[in-house]
C-alpha cells in the first residue's frame, strides 16, 4: 500500500503550512495552486495552468452560450471525466451546479491541484462499473479505496 499514500510537502518550521497557504474561497479557484507554484506538479507551470484555465472558460462560455442552461438548477450535478487540473469547474463556478471531478487513475496525479481549488474529485479507471458511482454519496471511500486498490497498486 505504500505506493497508493500520497507523502505531505515537507516543512520546515511548525509555522509553515504544508503544500503552501491557500487563498479564500473563491478566489482560490483561479489563484495558482501551492503545489503548481512549487513545481511539484510534473509538467504544469503557473503559465500553463493560467493558459488551462483561459482556454476553459473560453470552452464554458462557448457552451453557455449554446445551452443557456449551464450554470442553472437544470443541471445541479456534472460529472468532468478528465479533470486534470479542475479547470472545468472553476471555470463553471456556479453555486447552483456540482461538478464531480474525476482524475482518472492513468493520468497524471493533479487530484491534491484540485483540493486546493477547493474543489472535489475523485480517481477512477471506469473498471468499477458507471452505475456504481451513485454509491460515491454515500460510500465515497469505497469507490476511492476500490479503484486505487485493483489499478494503482497492483492488488489481485
Amino acid at each position: 500500500m505504500e505506493t497508493c499514500k500520497t507523502p505531505l510537502p515537507k516543512v520546515t518550521s511548525a509555522n509553515e503550512v504544508a503544500g503552501g497557504g491557500l487563498k479564500k474561497f473563491p478566489e482560490r479557484l483561479h489563484a495558482v495552486p501551492p503545489q503548481i507554484a512549487k513545481g511539484l506538479v510534473e509538467g504544469v507551470t503557473a503559465e500553463s495552468f493560467e493558459e488551462d484555465n483561459k482556454l476553459l472558460r473560453k470552452h464554458v462560455h462557448a457552451y453557455k452560450r449554446i445551452n443557456k442552461l449551464i450554470g442553472t438548477t437544470r443541471y445541479r450535478n456534472i460529472m468532468d471525466m478528465n479533470a486534470r487540473l479542475g479547470g472545468f469547474a472553476a471555470a463553471l463556478e456556479s453555486p447552483k451546479s456540482w461538478v464531480m471531478n474525476v482524475v482518472p487513475t492513468i493520468a497524471k496525479n493533479t487530484l491534491g491541484v484540485i483540493y486546493e481549488r477547493g474543489l472535489v474529485g475523485i480517481y477512477h479507471d471506469w473498471y468499477v462499473l458507471l452505475n456504481l458511482i451513485s454509491l460515491f454519496h454515500a460510500n465515497s471511500g469505497l469507490i476511492f479505496s476500490f479503484c486505487l486498490t485493483v489499478r494503482l497498486c497492483n492488488v489481485p
